[in-house]
């Protein structure tokens, strides 16, 4: 059976290297890539059973999010993946559907099976982190902020609901409507908040039957953009405050012959399927992926023993215009 020192002879490193080199603690980035040429060369698997007893904690990280089916999680999960993939780390991907007991499940599965920490976008506000974080074990919030003093990573969401909302009300748009996802989300509320900003300095009046909340999926897009549609006098431009509330909108207004630019639409977050031209529609882009690399970092900092007080990273987007005319 190889061993760490058949590893450490072939890498031309020390033993302790070797084992520093798979715990994840700080090693120069030649002799990473010395011991694990030599660990693949010799076909060397560290023994992560044997690990977890002596540390308490296995090579695993715990990412639970609440909604795999949205592309938006899934491209965040492509980054913690990376970064952790890289020092040695395998992910668990839970998915919560938003739901505070299958969310409380994922938390007590992380702490049965000594994962090492916990990248977490939170259910709702009423999120109970008290168990894990009893235990040490570090956590890092993603996309929505939490009540808890642990590190954090999410969008500049007010800013974001402001810029969708001044750039429909550039391109000559006068009644715009917002939908988000649930309001009790700080993710739906702070962009709201950006789309009341942006009305309040075009010095347009806030009519409440333009604001509608649902859920963040296609079908509470399309609902709202039914309802809105409805009334006597309805919007002549939305802003979807998610990518898929933007899918479920724009299929409505295509099936009403409201197709894009005749009708103004701005997608907070990138559409992830849709038949228009991409042109047609003005997107925010939100750094997914950038998230998840940045939340990962943050979580491998504290489980190689980083004591700062908790930070939170807010990352900007950047707005793609629509180009067509109406």
């Amino acid at each position: 059976m190889t061993t760490i020192y058949d590893v450490a002879s072939l890498a031309q490193v020390s033993p302790a290297t070797v084992s520093r080199v798979f715990n994840g603690t700080s090693v120069s980035a030649g002799k990473v890539a010395a011991v694990r040429a030599a660990a693949e060369q010799l076909k060397f698997v560290p023994n992560r059973t044997a690990r977890t007893l002596r540390r308490q904690s296995s090579e695993v990280i715990g990412l639970i999010i609440p909604d795999i089916e949205n592309p938006y999680f899934t491209e965040m999960a492509r980054g913690v993946e990376d970064v952790a993939s890289e020092a040695g780390y395998s992910v668990v991907l839970c998915n919560s559907d938003s739901v505070l007991a299958k969310e409380s499940t994922y938390l007590d599965i992380a702490m049965a099976e000594h994962m090492s920490g916990v990248i977490i976008a939170t259910a709702s506000a009423e999120s109970k982190l008290d168990g894990i974080l009893a235990t040490g074990r570090p956590v890092v919030a993603v996309d929505r902020a939490t009540a808890y003093d642990i590190d954090g990573v999410i969008m500049a969401n007010r800013a974001a609901g402001l810029s969708a909302t001044q750039d429909l009300i550039a391109a000559g748009y006068r009644r715009i409507a917002y939908i988000g996802g649930p309001e009790h989300i700080d993710t739906a509320a702070e962009r709201a908040t950006g789309w009341r900003e942006a009305l309040a300095k075009a010095d347009r009046g806030v009519d409440p039957e333009l604001l509608r909340f649902a859920t963040f999926r296609v079908d509470g897009g399309r609902a709202a953009m039914e309802e809105l549609l409805a009334l006597p006098e309805p919007p002549d431009a939305v802003v979807a405050g998610n990518n898929l509330i933007g899918v479920g909108a724009i299929q409505v207004l295509t099936e009403h012959g409201l197709t894009p630019p005749k009708f103004g639409v701005a997608v907070i977050g990138s559409l992830p399927f849709t038949t228009l031209s991409p042109t047609a529609v003005t997107v925010v882009r939100l750094p997914a992926r950038h998230m998840g690399v940045t939340a990962a970092r943050m979580l491998l900092e504290r489980i190689r023993g980083a004591r700062q007080p908790a930070r939170t990273v807010v990352l900007r987007n950047e707005v793609q215009a629509a180009s067509a005319q109406r």
